[in-house]
């Protein structure tokens, strides 16, 4: 808790701390000190006018800031001020007006007005709790300090006990035990033991049921008002945040402002701190257990390593002569496996043990506040101190009390390879055995890898072992960033198509085989491109294998129409997270007025109900007269104009900006659809049996904002061509 009680200026205990706007507390000395004269003032004063003077000025730190109802930002209006004599006195224009202070730990700056420092209200909260620390600090060294006990049977100048009778209750030193209690005789069955701390003896037969207790707090008299000094505080100006009096209310200053009752707000603001507090309790708990089971880890990775690498110098001692030349090899990687997961542990336990440190001096502190009785001084902090804590909770997020690494070595070595394979011994991923029976590295065909917008498919072979063939394959992928690889596809196919990435994004691909034997080496990397996010035709059909059973795909899966009265939904064979995406449905049967609904959705929206139904879903519904925008069954914005046969339906959808708009004919419908969306969307389509339509085939087209906001579409323009077939790389 000391961290908590001093001052960011001095780094001493506070000693006369003020409390600024910001929240944070310095002492009055330290804010004299950093007070500074900006460009446009003159030097502030630090010292009394000379008796020279036509009026009696105070010094700079006898001023203090505008009211609180300000928060300490802004214009100030000059108030009063009074000399040592009690007489108002008014000072000169443009004196003491261009001082600042700034906070020495947010770095917010405050000018300061005529009444200078004093104006900042005493922290008097903060200041009890940094005298009652310095007593039990005090307490606690003296009675350490007479922790010596003297022998009571030396003659002249007693020197320190050795030993203590609990039968005679008699302390002895070395001589006089041996000349006036000696081990023999009816003594030998004394018990001697070392002699007790008197100050503790006499401290805990004192007292009675008093012992041990702290004295009580000296009573503080109530804190009255920076204007008003005849007046306590009886209201909390909810708005400005600060305690009030009834004059202040009264005056105006806070006519209009919310104000509740002191003693209401003190205890809601003390029960909103103790909340908080047992939320970081319980953190602070786990994170001593997670502590104890770091320095647990500690010694078994000490231990796993040790056995590791006697089992590795015992393995490699049974080799020929050509596995000595890997030995040191092989060594030096345990060595550097083992010191990974040593510094990252002991880096986790000083990261953790900081974290906590400071988590536990915060709670400390904020259990010193609640013991106070003082409601205006309390509030003074507890808003700031609610924060805090709120925040320093917070930072126990998900994952912060899980090991980084675990304390098994994860390295496995074969010694029943042939003698051609020494020279390639390395340790490999997991605890699987790799011999020349496992499957070769599988041999990407690159004229078949390519990628087609977000979608990329791969190709490979390999030549199997005649005695086991190969069960299937692993094909895995990174994250489009460079992150660590996944598995996308597990089987016996040699041609695999992955659908949904990121557009504009660059994907490392490879591919390893396995069978009853063992999982074999990777392949090569390859390294595949999808299309980038500029403005394009979207390249895609209709879904058959996630559209629901009633709806019927012809014309190479462009065209969708439905077999039952009900909404049914069909999705689109692309997935975008990123760019800028237009396409359009024509209307090529319009019957009895229905109203088809087309947008975007999750791919795991419902497909039995109208597009826009959920909340996975985000849509238009149309019909003949008007349409209406819909998303989580919630209908808005009404506009005029519907569709025919014949008609268009375009759909805009910009993720560089997060919204979605709808065009009928070529011609924005409505405002602006949805904004603020995020993740992947797949283009969706819901009609009955009223309706058929189908994909419009553009190859040209530009879209372009004019002044008025709204976006205009432009055909037959030459743009880039929908499809881009990218390079392959091998890596």
């Amino acid at each position: 808790m000391e961290e908590e009680l001093k001052c960011p200026v001095c780094g001493s205990l506070f000693k006369d701390p003020i409390l600024l706007p910001c929240s944070h507390n310095v002492c009055l000395a330290c804010a004299r000190n950093i007070t500074v004269q900006t460009p446009d003032g003159e030097t502030p004063v630090q010292s009394r006018a000379s008796g020279s003077s036509d009026y009696d000025y105070l010094d700079m730190d006898k001023m203090s800031l505008y009211s609180e109802t300000d928060s300490g930002y802004g214009s100030y209006t000059p108030c009063q001020l009074k000399s040592p004599n009690g007489v108002r006195v008014f000072p000169p224009a443009n004196h003491h007006r261009h001082c600042s202070l700034t906070c020495p730990l947010c770095h917010r700056s405050v000018s300061l007005d005529e009444r200078g420092l004093r104006g900042f209200p005493r922290n008097r909260l903060l200041e009890a709790i940094v005298a009652r620390y310095q007593q039990n600090r005090a307490a606690a060294a003296a009675a350490a300090s007479s922790s010596a006990v003297k022998c009571q049977l030396c003659d002249r100048n007693p020197v320190d006990a050795a030993v203590m009778c609990e039968q005679c209750d008699v302390y002895y030193c070395n001589a006089c035990q041996q000349r006036c209690h000696p081990s023999r005789g009816p003594l030998a069955k004394h018990r001697l033991v070392p002699p007790r701390n008197q100050a503790a003896g006499s401290g805990a037969a004192s007292g009675g049921g008093g012992g041990g207790q702290q004295p009580p707090a000296t009573a503080r008299k109530p804190a009255t008002c920076l204007d008003h000094e005849a007046e306590n505080f009886s209201m909390y100006c909810y708005s400005c945040k600060a305690p009030v009096c009834m004059k202040c209310l009264e005056e105006g200053k806070h006519n209009k402002h919310d104000v509740k009752p002191l003693a209401v707000m003190w205890k809601q603001h003390k029960c909103a701190l103790s909340q908080a507090l047992n939320g970081v309790s319980d953190k602070a708990k786990d994170a001593k257990e997670f502590l104890v089971q770091l320095k647990n880890m500690l010694q078994q990775i000490q231990e796993n390593g040790v056995e590791f690498e006697a089992c590795l110098v015992a393995q490699c001692d049974s080799l020929i002569e050509a596995l000595t030349r890997q030995k040191a090899k092989l060594l030096t990687k345990v060595t550097k496996e083992k010191e990974y997961k040593l510094k990252v542990v002991r880096d986790q336990i000083t990261h953790c043990t900081m974290k906590l440190r400071q988590t536990t001096g915060m709670m400390e502190f904020c259990l010193e506040v609640l013991k106070e009785n003082d409601p205006s001084g309390f509030l003074q902090i507890s808003d700031a101190l609610i924060k805090r804590v709120t925040s320093s909770q917070d930072q126990w997020v998900k994952g912060a009390l899980e090991p980084k690494v675990g304390p098994e070595f994860d390295l496995t070595l074969t010694t029943d390879a042939l003698l051609q394979t020494i020279l390639m011994l390395d340790f490999c991923q997991g605890k699987v055995e790799v011999g020349p029976a496992v499957p070769a590295a599988p041999l990407l065909q690159l004229e078949k890898c390519c990628t087609r917008n977000n979608s990329a498919t791969l190709a490979w072979r390999v030549i199997a072992p005649p005695s086991n063939p190969i069960e299937g394959y692993i094909l895995e992928l990174d994250d489009g960033n460079g992150g660590q690889y996944r598995e996308v596809y597990v089987g016996k196919e040699t041609v695999c198509t992955v659908d949904g990435l990121h557009f504009n994004s660059s994907y490392n691909a490879r591919v390893k085989a396995y069978n009853g034997i063992g999982v074999g080496p990777y392949s090569k990397t390859v390294v595949l491109k999808t299309s980038d996010g500029r403005l394009r035709v979207a390249w895609f059909t209709f879904d058959p294998s996630t559209a629901h059973r009633d709806i019927v795909l012809t014309n190479e899966n462009q065209t969708v129409s439905c077999n039952s009265y009900d909404d049914r939904v069909v999705l689109g064979t692309a997935a975008f997270s990123k760019g800028t995406h237009y396409w359009e449905v024509a209307i090529d049967r319009y019957d009895n007025h229905p109203d088809p609904a087309f947008g975007v959705a999750r791919i795991n929206t419902m497909k039995d109900m109208m597009l826009g139904k959920d909340d996975k879903a985000w849509a238009m519904y149309v019909d003949n007269n008007r349409s209406w925008f819909m998303h989580n069954n919630s209908h808005t914005n009404r506009a005029e104009g519907g569709i025919t046969k014949g008609s268009t339906v375009g759909i805009l959808l910009d993720l560089t900006k997060h919204t979605l708009t709808f065009f009928i004919n070529k011609e924005q419908h409505g405002p602006t659809a949805f904004e603020s969306l995020d993740g992947v969307f797949v283009p969706a389509v819901s009609l009955n049996r009223n309706v058929q339509v189908s994909l419009c085939v553009c190859v040209c087209v530009c879209v372009c904002v004019c002044r008025d906001g709204n976006y205009r579409i432009f055909f037959n323009v030459p743009v880039c061509t929908v499809y881009v077939r990218p390079q392959t790389v091998i890596a």
